[in-house]
């Protein structure tokens, strides 16, 4: 459909939304942000690889969920990461239909999900968390040779990363307007798909957190997916080496070898497994600080924490430098075990120069409501300039970058 013919809609009836993600299989970042989406578009259906009835939101599950032929392979969800050499043909045979604005949420194939062959070419938005991870910037962490062993990480697993991520820019002209989550992610977007990316950081439910009245005991607290490139391994190792008491929330393929390392180190660590947002906060409001060890796109838990009034320790790298500053947190460069050593003893000296004012204030910047006020004048002005670039040079993909180009409208 043409841009402009879309803009009409708004006249009278409103435009056809159509919602993609990669899967869903639980409540992590990107489902967060979708959760969000799901809640401004109500009726919007969602395209998607994988669906694990009742393991995401209610907003979510209330709408018609279109799911691709992995939903009915052996195994799939729980091992739906083997078929990742399948991703692009799944992707191939299952694309959104029925929209005039599609809104994709990716980090993995999403972003292909869309029909570019059609009259009725809808206008789309990726929402991108990060370029294919797992085949770009950390592949080592997922198949690299001390993962997989050598054989197979060399002869297996990186001809099949190229395969990806081939296809990964082949794709990349079905986006007509990229919003990215930090500054970092679009950085890699440029970087790796030659293309302009619109900064717009993800949206935190600070409201649920902004009343909690900070308690804070003598333990940290670490809230992650139990994956390798959390570096959760380095927060058991330093609060083992500093003998302090670590509480973590969360679980992943990592959580038996890490109780193991927590239990050879003698490590005072308590695993949690998921919890219920009431019990997250009660965490947050009682940890003496989050430890945020790992490089994150965006990281919505340290958001969350500061809207808590708990201090952050965190690797000063990647989108936590969006979120955080001087009086939210204690940052270090060294991304090691004494890198965070250090940082821990260093917050600890100074722990009662953070204001809890300052740290709830920093917080607000990312609320639902500053995120969706801006992402519908993005998009709005993103289908303005391409209904005019249509009038003046015919039908056609818009310049990409021009509609990038919007931050200050």
């Amino acid at each position: 459909m043409q841009y402009k013919q879309i803009l009409n809609k708004k006249k009278g009836e409103l435009p056809r939304i159509a919602l993609v993600h990669d899967w869903l299989t639980g409540m992590r970042g990107g489902e967060k942000v979708l959760d969000v989406l799901c809640r401004l578009y109500p009726s919007a259906p969602l395209w998607t690889l994988l669906h694990c009835p009742g393991e995401v939101s209610e907003a979510i599950e209330a709408r018609p969920i279109h799911t691709s032929l992995l939903q009915h392979m052996p195994f799939a969800s729980t091992l739906y990461r083997s078929y990742l050499p399948l991703f692009p043909l799944f992707a191939e045979l299952h694309k959104a239909e029925s929209g005039d604005l599609v809104i994709s949420t990716s980090h993995a194939v999403a972003k292909a999900m869309v029909s570019r062959r059609t009259k009725r070419k809808p206008f789309h938005v990726c929402y991108i968390h990060t370029p294919m991870r797992y085949v770009w910037d950390m592949f080592d962490e997922y198949f690299g040779p001390w993962r997989v062993g050598f054989v197979l990480s060399r002869f297996i697993f990186r001809p099949i990363a190229r395969l990806l991520q081939s296809y990964d820019k082949m794709t990349v002209d079905r986006v007509d307007l990229f919003l990215a989550n930090s500054r970092y992610v679009a950085e890699r977007v440029r970087r790796i798909y030659a293309r302009e990316a619109l900064v717009l950081a993800p949206p935190v439910n600070t409201e649920r957190f902004i009343a909690v009245r900070r308690e804070p005991e003598d333990w940290y607290l670490v809230v992650s997916a139990m994956v390798p490139y959390k570096r959760v391994d380095q927060a058991i190792r330093a609060c083992a080496v500093l003998q302090r008491r670590l509480k973590l929330v969360g679980k992943g393929p990592e959580t038996a070898e890490l109780k193991r390392l927590a239990e050879d180190l003698g490590a005072d660590v308590e695993f949690l497994g998921y919890v219920s947002d009431e019990s997250l906060g009660e965490y947050y409001r009682r940890a003496r600080a989050l430890l945020f060890p790992g490089v994150e796109d965006f990281g919505i838990v340290p958001v969350e924490a500061i809207a808590c009034g708990c201090p952050v320790v965190a690797l000063g790298i990647g989108g936590v430098l969006d979120s955080m500053t001087h009086l939210t947190s204690v940052l270090y460069e060294n991304a090691t075990v004494e890198g965070l050593t250090q940082a821990m003893l260093g917050f600890e000296v100074q722990e009662g120069n953070f204001k809890e004012a300052d740290l709830r204030e920093q917080a607000l910047r990312f609320s639902e409501a500053h995120f969706l006020s801006r992402l519908e004048r993005i998009i709005q002005n993103a289908m303005q300039l391409a209904s005019q670039t249509e009038a003046t040079v015919g039908a056609g993909v818009p310049p990409h970058d021009d509609l990038a180009q919007l931050a200050t409208r």
